[in-house]
């Protein structure tokens, strides 16, 4: 007996020893891939950082101890922000394992009600990933401020504003990074060629952007596994360099760690010394990527790649450029290569050109995300959204704004042609997005941490004031360079919310023009109109009610199918909805009438794939749904539907429908609801011909449903499952709105160009929804209609 329990000991101790291996091979692994992807911007601060701090008339204080409290005023930063704030508290504010800017505001919209998302339903609350585990609702509904936020729209737009400026900054991001990280790296030619022109730099370094960006539709993973080597030798390298620098220049340099020498630096450099925190501030640009491209790794492959490698090194580097510039202070201009031992040089410049295309390439996918988080959550023109890779989820392209951000890179590069001046510019969106977090992580630690406001507070001031500061110093080089980002940003915003207000003005009117249900139920069954064979899936936005679009059909053209399916595809403030919850099925007037409603809940980060059947998807999530409903009305007074009845979750991986599905070629026999389709012969050889163009549908798998041969079923459910069948059997339609919206008469001259010039351009200039939604032209119906909102 003892010896059995100590051979289940010893198995419980090898599982554990098992675990603990595979956790950390699995860690290291991330943070070593996490190198290529997060880091790159990061890495490659050294370039610029000192060049962009002596500029003006601070290259008149380049003594020993000006150049000692410059770098202790690098180290100290780098110290707070990017170690204290991301490491050790930002990282921690994931949502479900993602992060940036648009995750804590989706944090904070499901914890709080701050949304402007017109469509979101109590039914949403249920999805299991909705809370943070361990949240309780009592403990912050008594919140004063809670209340006030909730309560004032106001204040629920400015947030929503804020959380758009800071989606526009990291656009900039993606405009600035790959033109300044270039530029810096292809100047180390000047060094060993002093005759190179900055002509012939910009020109090299527009070619290598075009190269970038002409290349961004092959996606990232496939030169991807040259990203993380490339990186960490990169970082070897300028360690090893920095080391060097260290010992062969001025080993004092260990003294400016302390911050007794930032003291002295401002006390002898006064005003220059604070305008030289735009320059400083550029140690630190590529902290947002951390926590921004937190959904492809974890938090703690992140922090161990973080503290173990790229802090010593860049430390090590920027102490080693120090060192050396407080020996060759006329250096400054060219600080890193001219720091570089000429025995390495070319291998250096080689590396840093490599990590300079890293890191652009890193900001540009991060740039795809945003854009695709803003179209998600409505507030961005709908544009094409390609997926470069089956194996590695989240990774996009998108080619309108691909094409965009090089016209603008080039501009950036061409018009400024000094790293100076961009760097000026970068240093205000980057510090824009970092106060953009503090002020969202300070509402994270209140509603969603439900801590003390006290240590929001604490965090606020004290990561506040730092980033404030530097922030007024940047804003001072607004002349010259830094009115880049804010004109960008205000352009991209001014899409965003015009986007976002035209939509949901349109959403506004179709909920004040719903269809009324007591119309439809005097109608009858038939909907006083002829109905004919086949599903008509009607495409809404209503989560309730039915639509104007369907009475302005029908009056129209007084047929409609026999089967009605109401069907809203709408987003939810979450990265992820499980594919088990996505199916919210519902049934619409009595059960003779036939007509049911379909939600499809996506999350922000959610491929929307147009590789599966959705047709044959939702029929089996119908048939599920009836077999459902029946069973919970067995012993029940009346089994007819309610006018707007509840929405059941259907999950997609356990079908209980009961329903027989075979192969369309498969000639096993069954028991089908129809012999033939009521297509005519012409629409049959339209659809061959439609299908046979389209590739995505001839890779589906034809299928064909038949009803059991059990004489338990229900009667009345058999007969509703047999009528979802013939019509199945019949055909699918979509209908979909053509809709054209337009002010009122009566509305302000600003309301006016708002929806009649700027929105209704977005509209036409954008795509359309029936190619958002991967609708087949060949079943598509468009109705037309005018929106006065």
């Amino acid at each position: 007996m003892d010896q059995e329990k100590g051979d289940d000991s010893d198995l419980l101790q090898n599982d554990e020893k098992l675990h603990w291996k595979s956790y950390y091979k699995n860690l290291l692994l991330l943070a070593y891939q996490s190198f290529g992807v997060v880091y790159g911007d990061l890495a490659t601060c050294p370039l610029y950082v000192y060049k962009s701090t002596f500029t003006g008339r601070l290259h008149n204080f380049q003594d020993e101890e000006t150049i000692f409290g410059a770098f202790s005023l690098i180290f100290w930063t780098f110290t707070l922000i990017p170690l204290l704030k991301y490491v050790f508290i930002v990282l921690s504010a994931d949502d479900n394992g993602e992060g940036g800017t648009f995750a804590l505001y989706s944090l904070l919209c499901r914890h709080a009600k701050f949304s402007l998302l017109p469509n979101q339903q109590a039914a949403d609350e249920e999805l299991s990933t909705y809370y943070r585990p361990g949240y309780t609702s009592r403990s912050t509904a008594l919140s004063p401020l809670k209340r006030f936020l909730e309560k004032h729209k106001k204040t629920r737009t400015a947030l929503l504003l804020v959380v758009l400026f800071g989606a526009c900054m990291v656009i900039g991001d993606g405009v600035l990074t790959p033109a300044i990280s270039v530029l810096s790296s292809i100047s180390g030619l000047q060094v060993r060629a002093a005759g190179l022109s900055n002509a012939v730099v910009v020109l090299i370094s527009c070619i290598v952007l075009v190269g970038l960006f002409a290349l961004q539709h092959r996606g990232t993973h496939r030169v991807a596994f040259l990203f993380a080597p490339v990186v960490i030798i990169w970082l070897l390298c300028i360690g090893l360099v920095g080391l060097y620098n260290i010992i062969h220049w001025n080993p004092r340099i260990y003294r400016a760690l302390s911050p007794i020498y930032i003291i002295k630096f401002f006390k002898v450099t006064g005003k220059e010394g604070w305008l030289s925190l735009g320059g400083i501030l550029l140690c630190i640009t590529g902290s947002e990527a951390m926590f921004a491209d937190l959904g492809h790794f974890t938090a703690a492959s992140i922090k161990v790649a973080f503290v173990t490698v790229i802090y010593p090194c860049l430390v090590l580097q920027y102490m080693g450029q120090a060192a050396y510039l407080t020996k060759n202070a006329s250096s400054v201009p060219t600080s890193f290569y001219a720091s570089i031992p000429n025995s390495v040089f070319w291998p250096v410049f080689l590396v840093a050109t490599l990590a300079s295309i890293v890191a652009s390439q890193a900001v540009i996918s991060a740039t795809f995300s945003i854009v695709k988080q803003c179209l998600a959550l409505g507030c961005f023109p709908r544009v094409k959204v390609v997926h470069t890779s089956r194996w590695i989820y989240g990774q996009i392209y998108i080619p309108e704004i691909n094409w965009i951000l090089m016209v603008l890179c080039l501009a950036v590069t061409i018009g400024f042609r000094d790293t100076t001046l961009i760097g000026n510019a970068y240093g205000i969106a980057c510090i824009a997005v970092m106060f953009v977090t503090t002020w969202l992580m300070a509402l994270i630690i209140i509603f969603v941490w439900q801590k003390n406001i006290f240590f929001a507070l604490l965090f606020l001031t004290f990561f506040g004031i730092i980033e404030l500061l530097y922030l007024s110093s940047s804003i001072i080089k607004v002349p010259q360079g830094g009115w880049a980002p804010l004109v960008l940003s205000t352009v991209f915003m001014a899409i965003m919310y015009v986007w976002h207000y035209g939509t949901r003005r349109k959403y506004i009117f179709d909920m004040q023009n719903k269809v009324s249900m007591k119309w439809i139920l005097t109608l009858g069954p038939s909907l006083g109109i002829v109905r004919v064979p086949g599903i008509g899936l009607i495409y809404t936005e209503l989560v309730t009610g039915v639509p104007a679009i369907f009475s302005h059909f029908v009056t129209n053209l007084p047929a409609f199918h026999q089967v009605l399916v109401f069907v809203c595809v709408k987003s939810v403030p979450l990265p992820y909805v499980p594919p088990d919850e996505r199916y919210l099925i519902g049934r619409i007037g009595p059960r003779a009438y036939r007509m049911y409603r379909c939600i499809v809940r996506y999350g922000y980060k959610d491929i929307q794939k147009d590789d599966y059947n959705f047709e044959d998807h939702l029929v089996l999530s119908i048939a599920e749904f009836i077999q459902m409903e029946a069973e919970e009305s067995r012993g029940s007074v009346s089994s007819d539907g309610s006018p707007e009845g509840r929405m059941a979750v259907i999950s997609t991986s356990e079908r209980r429908s009961g329903l027989v599905v075979r192969d369309a070629d498969d000639g096993a026999p069954g028991v089908s609801v129809s012999g033939r389709s009521s297509k005519s012969e012409t629409l049959q050889s339209l659809q061959s011909l439609y299908e046979h163009e389209s590739p995505n549908l001839t890779r589906r798998k034809r299928v064909r449903f038949e009803l059991p041969q059990s004489p338990q079923v229900d009667p009345q459910m058999r007969d509703e499952l047999a009528a979802l069948l013939e019509a199945k059997e019949a055909g699918v339609a979509y209908v979909l709105g053509h809709s054209y919206i337009k002010a009122r008469k009566n509305s302000s001259f600003m309301k006016k160009f708002v929806i009649d010039v700027a929105y209704s351009f977005l509209r036409k200039n954008c795509r359309g929804p029936s190619v958002a939604l991967n609708i087949p032209h060949i079943s598509l119906i468009e109705v037309g209609m005018i929106y006065y909102v």
